[in-house]
């Protein structure tokens, strides 16, 4: 009589539910990561950095000159100004950089600097009539999340 010996393997159906259960957990594991969010948290991270650069840069200037913000594009608007070197911006730049910043920082997504003749900030300033506190904020912050420093 003949005897069968049964080869050892993995048959279709074992091998379909072990990619089903491997799909589910990189499903489950891409979902509780949620890349964009990481995304979005370090550009918040980012434009949180750079209103700070600019506005210790901009604080800086005022202690250098007694309390007058000197700058070849004249007084800190009273009203929320981009800053850049558009018509229409507060070109800041030539003020504190390279004096007081090494670079222009620059908002993540909107924002781009090459140098203070073209640059876009995507970031605003203004100056309080009556307290005169200067504000610096980033309006493009993402995940609802408010991003202005004011001193």
């Amino acid at each position: 009589m003949e005897t069968f010996k049964k080869k050892g393997g993995f048959t279709l159906i074992e091998l379909l539910i072990v990619i089903g259960i491997i799909a589910i957990l990189m499903a489950a594991t891409l979902i509780a990561v949620n890349p964009f969010r990481q995304f979005a948290m370090a550009n918040n991270a980012n434009r949180w950095s750079g209103v700070n650069t600019i506005l210790n840069s901009v604080s800086q200037n005022l202690v250098d000159n007694a309390g007058t913000f000197t700058c070849a594009a004249g007084a800190i608007p009273a009203a929320a100004t981009n800053m850049g070197s558009a018509t229409g911006d507060y070109d800041i730049c030539a003020c504190i950089v390279p004096t007081y910043v090494a670079g222009m920082p620059y908002d993540p997504q909107t924002g781009s600097y090459t140098d203070c003749t073209t640059y876009n900030t995507g970031y605003t300033i203004l100056r309080n009539a009556t307290t005169g506190r200067v504000t610096i904020a980033a309006p493009d912050a993402q995940l609802g999340e408010t991003i202005s420093v004011t001193r």
